[in-house]
């Protein structure tokens, strides 16, 4: 049995590495604005967004 190893380029390290903290950047900014925002603009958020989906949703 042939063991393969992989190591990653410094290139390919970078670019998860961007990727990760560009989901962190989000993942915090979504929580951040949902923690602080009005509920009634979050249910108009929901709503609209459903409406422009073609969700029924009454």
């Amino acid at each position: 049995m042939v063991a393969i190893t992989r190591t990653l380029s410094p290139a390919l390290v970078g670019e998860r590495l961007s990727a990760v903290l560009l989901a962190a950047t989000l993942g915090v900014g979504l929580l951040f604005v949902s923690g602080f925002a009005p509920v009634v603009a979050l249910h108009n958020a929901a709503h609209d967004w459903r409406h422009s989906a073609n969700f029924p949703c009454h």
